[in-house]
């Protein structure tokens, strides 16, 4: 049962993510990206904060937050910004998911 929850849960990260690079990244910033990924670790922060286990966390977790960040892109478009653009880039990308992180964890144990 876990495996198909991770597919039901990619089938609705990896499309958002899709969408959102689609409309929103540009040569000269990944906002789309950016936001997937900020987006994810706030969900991923979240989902572990509310003490999520076993088939939610494999369907939100594993599944929604896996399939909607992405590090493959991330990586590749952190290249293609040259040395300082691409460095300024991974800083704010790192730090504004920690932070995300950090607060949905925050939050979820606060609701728990």
């Amino acid at each position: 049962m876990t495996p198909v929850l991770v597919v039901l849960g990619a089938a609705v990260g990896a499309p958002t993510r899709y969408w959102l690079s689609a409309r929103l990244d540009r040569p000269g910033l990944p906002r789309g990206t950016l936001l997937a990924n900020a987006a994810g670790s706030l969900l991923l922060g979240l989902l572990v904060g509310l003490a999520l286990e076993g088939h939610a966390l494999a369907l939100g977790g594993t599944g929604v937050a896996g399939a909607l960040t992405t590090y493959s892109s991330f990586a590749v478009q952190t290249h293609g910004l040259g040395p300082r653009r691409g460095t300024a880039y991974a800083a704010l990308t790192v730090g504004l998911s920690l932070a995300l992180c950090a607060l949905g964890f925050g939050l979820g144990s606060w609701l728990a």
